[in-house]
């Protein structure tokens, strides 16, 4: 008989975190308040007592002793305390060796109970990535949705990762702001990140399930869902208005009209997808598209 990890609830990663070795150390989400949010329905936090994850570690190592890259899963693993962190830290070295790296998913108020001198010493320790959903800088939909910050707090903190030299991958969610309010979270949010240096920027549509709370404001007539085409226009827009360097990945299931590329080489050729794009597909097709989405 194998050996099995402690994996409980929903285990989420990266596309990009394909061949990293999977570890958790925290189950469910800190937070359990995003108005549009499904994803960990169900499962409450809890915090892998290092016991546990010393447990997990030393299968790894029986198993993939050469492992070079490990991805934390929950949530939000980086609301530990500093303290905390750097113990799961000292135990992956102890037990991978020839780990190179490690990273973990992220909210933008988990970054602000660290100082910058806290966050070199866990670069330190390898930490060299972090994925952040911040799913818009339009402040209006971050209260709207329950986010918890605004626009500043991401600008603050994700300048701290700048500093340190902690990479970082954010996400954007089109469509949050709901009917009519496409454009101005589209301006909103590239004009915070021209701002920051994300390494990847992934764009994912929204699409609401019957578990999240901005269902039943569907159902209210308190939440117009924004048009499939007009998401399009918003996802142009937010692209268009960006001038930084960033590699974008928008090709997540969600997307009627799937990109990836580039910035600034690929603007031109997403943009004229996009064009194209709106021109040619009529929104009850798109529609009936995301209806066909039964999980992300």
């Amino acid at each position: 008989m194998y050996p099995e990890l402690h994996f409980t609830g929903q285990v989420w990663r990266p596309p990009y975190e394909a061949h990293s070795q999977l570890l958790q150390v925290t189950s469910g989400c800190t937070w359990h308040r995003c108005k549009f949010c499904s994803l960990y329905h169900g499962t409450p936090f809890r915090m892998s007592p290092l016991t546990e994850i010393e447990a997990d570690l030393k299968v790894i190592r029986q198993w993939q002793p050469r492992a070079r890259r490990v991805y934390l899963t929950g949530a939000n693993p980086f609301a530990l305390s500093y303290g905390k962190l750097m113990d799961v830290a000292i135990l992956l070295r102890k037990y991978l060796p020839q780990m190179v790296s490690f990273g973990m998913f992220a909210r933008v108020t988990d970054i602000a109970s660290k100082s910058v001198e806290e966050l070199k010493n866990l670069r330190h320790m390898k930490l060299d990535s972090i994925n952040i959903g911040i799913e818009t800088a339009h402040d209006p939909t971050l209260d709207r949705m329950n986010k918890g910050y605004h626009a500043s707090d991401i600008l603050e903190q994700l300048s701290k990762l700048d500093e340190v030299g902690i990479r970082y991958n954010v996400f954007y969610l089109n469509g949050l702001g709901g009917k009519g309010c496409g454009e101005a979270s589209a301006i909103a949010t590239a004009d915070v990140l021209n701002r920051l240096h994300p390494y990847i920027i992934n764009i994912v549509s929204l699409t609401i399930f019957p578990e999240s709370q901005l269902y039943q404001d569907v159902l209210d007539g308190t939440y117009a869902e924004e048009p499939e085409i007009e998401r399009l226009i918003e996802m142009r827009t937010f692209i268009d208005r960006l001038n930084i360097k960033v590699n974008l990945l928008g090709h997540h299931i969600s997307n009627t009209v799937p990109i990836t590329g580039a910035l600034p080489d690929d603007k031109a050729a997403i943009l004229r997808e996009l064009d194209t794009a709106i021109a040619k597909f009529p929104e009850d097709e798109l529609k009936a598209y995301r209806s066909r989405i039964w999980h992300l």
